[in-house]
């Protein structure tokens, strides 16, 4: 009887609740992504959000390598749902450094995924993609430990082929109701797939201008390999604008702060993006990789590229 009496007051308090604020109770476990609309998108037909160099974050202005200004777990709050990082051996561990470790040290990768799992624990209706640049060509075995310990290796998607296409993806609510809410590319060291759900990057995906200094953004297909065409691929725009400090040789190039907000605006990443729709199908990019993900609108311009206004 109490319990019946309970369940009749939570009921009306839900409906009273409807009433006033004019509007139906969407129920979670409804929303993917933050959006209900996006549950029957396909993962490859979808505009994710992602911090460059996720692990290099400081609020020391003077900290020139910085990337970003606020944690993975704060980028993830925010809505990041693209984390890409650079590895490195440092010692007898696996790091996340820019360029090198004694540049910029973002600490044990292990401890980085900790991080990652214990927002996907708390967050059951999110898709997460990493993107891990592998420039030591660290072996795929040496990976696979590291994600099994913590706990991602469950959570991480396995392709049926490789590569897959646009079209190949399933939706976003097949990987959540699979338990696949994880999806790991690797720019080396992927490419026999021994670690099935470590995905070889650039059969499946191609990327426009890497460290870009041109705020105008023009776009152009740059690193690729494999046998599908561009339009078949998924794409990723490089939305990190950089001041090349020695243009002479090599170069010198530094995250450009300054002008972050407006990198990071509305106008500018959709500028970017439709420079890019005529390489990939007149379909906007996959990713959008940004610097300073706490600046500007990042969040905001993704989700009018996926058809939502806010």
């Amino acid at each position: 009887m109490f319990f019946s009496l309970r369940l009749a007051a939570l009921t009306l308090s839900t409906l009273f609740i409807s009433h006033v604020f004019g509007m139906p109770l969407v129920k979670r476990e409804q929303l993917c992504n933050g959006h209900a609309g996006l549950c029957e998108r396909k993962y490859g037909n979808t505009t994710f959000v992602g911090a460059h160099d996720s692990f290099a974050y400081s609020s020391n202005p003077f900290a020139l390598a910085r990337t970003q200004e606020v944690d993975v777990t704060a980028q993830l709050r925010l809505g990041v749902r693209l984390l890409q990082a650079q590895a490195h051996m440092f010692g007898k561990d696996l790091n996340f450094c820019h360029t090198n470790c004694f540049l910029f040290n973002g600490g044990k990768v292990k401890d980085y995924f900790g991080k990652v799992k214990y927002f996907l624990d708390r967050h059951p209706n999110e898709v997460i993609t990493i993107i891990i640049a592998n420039p030591e060509n660290v072996s795929a075995e040496v990976w696979q430990p590291i994600f099994e310990t913590s706990g991602l290796a469950a959570m991480a998607y396995a392709p049926p082929q490789t590569p897959m296409s646009r079209e190949d993806w399933p939706t976003l609510r097949e990987l959540l109701d699979a338990g696949k809410r994880l999806v790991v590319f690797m720019d080396k060291g992927a490419e026999g797939r021994t670690v099935p759900y470590l995905l070889p990057q650039f059969t499946m995906m191609w990327e426009d201008e890497y460290d870009p200094t041109d705020p105008e953004f023009p776009c152009k297909v740059d690193r690729t390999s494999g046998p599908l065409t561009p339009p078949q691929q998924l794409n990723l725009i490089n939305h990190n604008l950089n001041i090349d400090l020695m243009p002479i040789g090599n170069g010198l190039r530094i995250p450009d702060r300054l002008d972050s907000p407006r990198t990071n605006g509305i106008y500018r990443i959709t500028a970017h993006a439709n420079h890019c729709a005529s390489l990939a199908g007149d379909r906007y990019p996959n990713f959008v990789l940004v610097d300073f993900v706490n600046i500007g609108q990042a969040v905001t311009a993704v989700a009018r590229l996926n058809g939502f206004p806010y």
